[in-house]
């Protein structure tokens, strides 16, 4: 638990990121594709690498590179409304 939330402070930190928007954000995707909800969280909560992220979920590379991008873009928008 420790390392994850000094992920998510450092995350913060860097970014400025609205933890509240961020989780609405999330919530707001998960009904659209909750494997992209499940990267995110994978990739930038937990901070694996695309490779453990696509072994954990069970999936390509390909896939969990081409799902993280739309994921990324996605948020962005979602959070620059």
């Amino acid at each position: 638990m420790t390392s994850v939330w000094y992920f998510v402070t450092m995350a913060v930190d860097e970014h400025d990121i609205d933890l509240i928007a961020l989780d609405e954000a999330l919530n707001r995707l998960a009904k659209i594709d909750e494997q992209q909800v499940r990267l995110v969280e994978l990739r930038y909560f937990s901070g694996l690498t695309l490779e453990e992220t696509a072994e954990a979920l069970k999936i390509s590379r390909a896939t969990a590179a081409r799902d993280w991008n739309v994921a990324r873009a996605w948020l962005r928008r979602e959070l620059t409304r």
